[in-house]
């Protein structure tokens, strides 16, 4: 009833727990057996360790989160040494969620992951690229081409890129990357925003800006996804402000294969299990029998 085939690749269900938010499952496993999940998105990898972002990382705000964390990892090589095994006890698909500073790392932390036991890469291109004064990847369609062609030279699992809001326009983004070789999409990624600090009259974080996600990006989110996966043939996975089995099914019904579920682990360290549930008795409720009769079903 829920299996979803991805790339060639089975998941159990349609639900996958968004990097950035689950680090590696172990981080959970006191919660519950995070094996009744469809995948995992590990936390985001770079080619070296990275310490991440100093002061303020994470900030409450209506309506959703801002963090401003900076991709603290351990590493690509720590993560295939230490990581990796305890993933692997997991009866789940496992997808490697990597970034870079520039192409070149990009392609060498992926080329590491070739011969692992990892499912699925999740190439997140809302890293900013030093080599380009520090813009996102993912912001402007020639640039995201180019990273993509070059991993996907290499890479050789099914690639996912992680599309980012902040984008100029999310269509021809997704088109791009599709053209580039990418094998599905996941999106959205943070929006850009801030938050400020009224009594010291400054910004909350050290970087200034910071990425909104949580129910306050749902509506946004949802639009996008419903964009993209009319525009492109490959399968999209959709996240952003996903809080219950309904939310999940409103992205399902946008065009969303499966979805990831993100900021609500933190308010719930089991709502996946949930949502997983929810959405099985929503099927039953209304005699669908796969997630195929309803996946799309909103387009007009």
């Amino acid at each position: 009833m829920l299996r979803r085939e991805i790339c060639g690749i089975r998941f159990k269900n349609p639900v996958i727990a968004a990097s950035g938010t689950f680090g590696f499952g172990r981080e959970y496993s006191d919660f519950y057996d995070v094996s009744a999940l469809g995948g995992i998105c590990t936390k985001g990898l770079t080619l070296n360790k990275r310490e991440g972002n100093d002061g303020i990382r994470v900030y409450e705000t209506r309506g959703g989160m801002l963090n401003s964390v900076g991709l603290q990892n351990p590493g690509i090589d720590a993560f295939i040494e230490k990581e990796l095994p305890h993933m692997e006890k997991m009866d789940m698909v496992i997808i490697a969620n990597v970034g870079g500073a520039d192409i070149e790392q990009y392609v060498k932390a992926v080329d590491k992951l070739n011969d692992t036991s990892v499912h699925m890469i999740e190439l997140n291109i809302s890293c900013p690229n030093v080599k380009s004064g520090g813009m996102a990847f993912g912001i402007k369609c020639d640039t995201a081409y180019e990273v993509v062609k070059e991993v996907r030279a290499v890479c050789r699992k099914p690639l996912m890129v992680k599309l980012s809001p902040n984008a100029e326009n999310i269509v021809a983004m997704a088109a791009s990357c599709r053209e580039a070789g990418a094998d599905a999409l996941s999106l959205i990624n943070t929006v850009k925003a801030m938050a400020i600090d009224v009594r010291k009259r400054k910004p909350v974080f050290e970087n200034t800006f910071a990425g909104l996600s949580g129910p306050a990006v749902k509506p946004l989110a949802l639009r996008m996804v419903y964009e993209v996966s009319r525009a492109v043939d490959i399968p999209v996975i959709g996240l952003g402000g996903i809080m219950t089995a309904m939310d999940a099914v409103e992205f399902i019904m946008a065009g969303a294969a499966a979805v990831q579920i993100g900021t609500a682990n933190f308010m719930k360290p089991d709502i996946c299990v949930d949502i997983i549930e929810g959405i099985r008795e929503f099927m039953y409720r209304e005699n669908i029998r796969n997630l195929d009769e309803i996946m799309g079903a909103a387009w007009v």
